[in-house]
């Protein structure tokens, strides 16, 4: 065997390995969106979520578990007190957290978005953090809107959310 074959046969055929091996890890660990079915209740509050697909919210757990909010009020209460929802389980088991963007309706990260936060726009549970993909239509939604502040995932404490009741 020559060096370029004994150098691939070392070094690149692990390395292909580690990435095939690292990429099944990273699905484990961000499961797909799911869809709630017609079962699902709010852990929070006990409404029917699929009765509101513009505002679901979702949390997965590293065990493949998911659970749906029906607005992204419910998922923050959920979040700050996992352990009052979910006895056995903290935050830190949650490997995705989820909410439904408000102007294109499609399932974007929790942890990335931007929300607004004293708008004329009601939820299910009435005043809600509005989630949005970007900064630029957050601050479009809050002008038109009449919205106080936009916050990121990590400005947002309990008692933020607790104000919105």
């Amino acid at each position: 065997m020559n060096w370029i074959g004994r150098t691939m046969q070392k070094f690149l055929i692990p390395t292909i390995a580690l990435f095939f091996m690292a990429m099944a890890l990273a699905a484990a660990a961000d499961p797909k969106p799911a869809s709630p079915g017609k079962k699902d209740k709010c852990p929070v509050c006990g409404m029917f979520v699929y009765k509101y697909p513009d505002w679901v919210g979702q949390i997965s757990f590293a065990d493949g578990k998911t659970f749906f909010f029906d607005g992204a009020k419910d998922l923050f209460k959920y979040y700050f007190n996992v352990a009052k929802y979910n006895p056995g389980k903290t935050a830190a088991d949650i490997a995705v957290m989820r909410v439904t963007e408000y102007y294109d309706m499609q399932i974007i990260n929790a942890r990335a978005a931007f929300y607004v936060i004293g708008s004329d726009v009601f939820g299910p549970m009435g005043k809600e953090p509005i989630p949005f993909k970007t900064q630029a239509a957050a601050e479009e939604f809050k002008n038109d809107h009449g919205g106080t502040k936009i916050l990121t995932f990590d400005q947002i404490s309990r008692a933020v959310i607790d104000q919105l009741d």
